[in-house]
């Protein structure tokens, strides 16, 4: 099991829509919103980083309202 915290910054005012569509893709398993450089962290779990990966460029980041993305990961043993 691979698990990625994605660190993720959100254009004003975006905050909740961006919440609200993260918790629509099933892998992302909690997110929460932040205050400072980034506004959102979102907890991913896939079974292969190849799978994490494909989440994040192929499903988050084409979030509207997202400006970017920093990814934190593990894998739980």
């Amino acid at each position: 099991m691979v698990v990625g915290y994605v660190l993720i910054q959100v254009e004003p005012t975006k905050e909740v829509e961006v919440l609200k569509k993260l918790l629509e893709i099933p892998e992302v398993v909690e997110a929460h919103t932040l205050f400072g450089e980034y506004d959102i962290i979102a907890k991913v779990v896939t079974s292969t980083l190849e799978e994490l990966t494909q989440i994040i460029l192929n499903k988050i980041r084409k979030i509207d309202g997202i400006v970017g993305t920093k990814t934190l990961m593990g894998a739980v043993f």
